[in-house]
């Protein structure tokens, strides 16, 4: 999928290599709960689309954001979004959790437990 140009935007692998640095980024999935609870990143922050706008102000500032949906439009979308509004440190992952699953990377399945899918 080709990303709209200015929408800073990494790949799976880079995302992955991210999640494992020294920055702690979070990972901000932006599907909805349901497609969550069918497959998703262990960690991963649950900001569905269809409250976004309303639920941004809770992602923190000080922190680098991998903003990733099912294939890359939405997660786009969303950081789009924070990049106009003053996010400085949000990128797009592009694939998804698509191509996240397509690369090998590990996913949890099922339904969530507890608190899985807070922002931390």
């Amino acid at each position: 999928m080709n990303q709209p140009a200015g929408i800073p935007t990494i790949d799976v692998q880079e995302a992955a290599a991210q999640r494992d640095g020294p920055d702690n980024p979070i990972v901000v999935d932006v599907r909805e709960a349901d497609e969550f609870a069918t497959v998703r990143l262990d960690g991963a922050a649950l900001l569905p689309m269809s409250t976004f706008a309303d639920r941004h102000t809770e992602l923190p500032k000080d922190r680098p954001l991998l903003v990733m949906c099912h294939v890359g439009g939405r997660s786009a979308a969303a950081t789009a979004f924070l990049i106009r509004i003053g996010w400085t440190n949000a990128v797009n992952v592009a694939g998804g959790i698509d191509a996240w699953e397509r690369a090998g990377l590990p996913v949890l399945r099922g339904t969530p437990a507890p608190g899985e899918g807070d922002l931390r």
